[in-house]
């Protein structure tokens, strides 16, 4: 089961998405699915991904209006097989859409939580932020399927 969450930051005016759900693997399967390249790809992007904090690395979706389809990214940290933390933009440096991604893994009965948190969205990104409503839930579902042994 998964939820969705909102966060507001009044100091910063600022809104964290977040999403968590229970996964029946344990932690090693689902770090490995965030952190190895071709698994990462199965169940989100093409991606040039290395976990090496300070290595930049994109992700690459099929364009669409409005988008070119490249995430640009920076591993920012690493806490093997518990968090893992790399900054999310679009658009170039000069576009204002930059995020930053944080999975925590925690064991848990039968398995493994997993939360994902994306935070930065300023007030005039709602439209940013609902699409990453949107794409977190499906990119756990198709990480579901990947780690169940299915295709994406």
């Amino acid at each position: 089961m998964s939820n969705a969450a909102e966060r507001t930051n009044t100091a910063e005016t600022t809104r964290t998405l977040v999403v968590e759900r229970v996964f029946p693997h344990p932690p090693e399967k689902l770090w490995r699915a965030l952190t190895e390249s071709p698994l990462l790809a199965q169940w989100m992007m093409n991606n040039d991904f290395e976990p090496v904090v300070g290595r930049k690395f994109q992700f690459h979706a099929d364009p669409m209006p409005n988008w070119n389809g490249v995430v640009d990214c920076e591993v920012l940290s690493i806490d093997p097989i518990q968090r893992l933390s790399y900054s999310w933009g679009v658009g170039g440096s000069d576009s204002g859409l930059q995020w930053v991604v944080l999975f925590t893994l925690t064991p848990a009965e039968g398995g493994t939580h997993v939360r994902i948190e994306q935070s930065g969205f300023r007030p005039d990104q709602q439209a940013a932020f609902q699409g990453a409503n949107y794409g977190w839930q499906k990119f756990f579902g198709s990480l579901e399927r990947v780690l169940n042994g299915g295709a994406a």
